[in-house]
């Protein structure tokens, strides 16, 4: 399985707006589901609900973007919670990359453990995107992770990512399950050296419960079990 990420190609789509909260992202109310499998069907509800009502057509319902991969934002995308249903909800809509003047901490974290590259771009590099893109709809952005280039309209911006990040997006090790089957050899001849550590099931006593920590000599280390 190929996970290194070294170029993203495809047509941009910019978001108005800074500031924007992952519960406007995903609200809050699609945290109970137990599957991301369809949650890309809720992106930004609200927000698209109400520009209908005010009969705007918002970016994400507006036919020239439609196909658009690389997701152009303002400042500070991704901020409040740290749910990861947002990263989800973007990748699973289409969204290969997002590029912004800067985000959230934990979005930014959780964009990078499912592969969604988070670009970090001056405000007057942002503003000039969103030009392009609104100018040309079927322009084609071309990030280079390496080069730490994106080019659009024979423009080439530069941008910087966090040497961490960067080389996690490179390499491939933003996939924790490519990380173990990289290095299922070293797994296999650990769990053939290991003793037997089977997980052995223990009954309680009737009301009490014996904390695994506690080596059962000092008073007070049994807890009582609530009802």
């Amino acid at each position: 399985m190929e996970t290194s990420i070294r170029i993203i190609r495809g047509r941009g789509l910019s978001l108005p707006g800074n500031d924007v909260d992952t519960d406007q992202i995903i609200e809050s109310r699609y945290l109970k589901v137990t599957s991301f499998y369809g949650i890309e069907a809720h992106l930004f509800e609200s927000v698209r609900s109400q520009a209908r009502a005010e009969g705007v057509v918002y970016p994400l319902d507006d036919p020239r973007f439609q196909g658009a991969c690389i997701l152009v934002v303002g400042r500070n995308f991704g901020c409040g919670s740290s749910r990861e249903h947002a990263p989800q909800a973007l990748q699973r809509y289409g969204f290969k990359a997002i590029v912004g003047e800067s985000f959230g901490e934990i979005f930014a974290s959780n964009c990078l453990t499912i592969g969604l590259s988070c670009i970090p771009v001056t405000a007057a590099d942002q503003a000039e995107l969103v030009q392009a893109i609104h100018l040309d709809p079927m322009a084609e952005l071309c990030i280079d992770i390496a080069a730490g280039t994106l080019v659009v309209a024979g423009r080439e911006i530069e941008f910087s990512l966090p040497e961490g990040r960067r080389r996690r997006l490179l390499d491939g090790s933003w996939s924790s399950l490519d990380v173990l089957l990289k290095n299922r050899a070293t797994v296999d001849a650990w769990l053939r050296r290991a003793p037997d550590r089977r997980w052995r099931s223990v009954r309680p006593s009737d009301q009490q419960i014996q904390h695994p920590s506690f080596d059962g000599k000092r008073s007070g280390e049994v807890l009582k079990q609530r009802k």
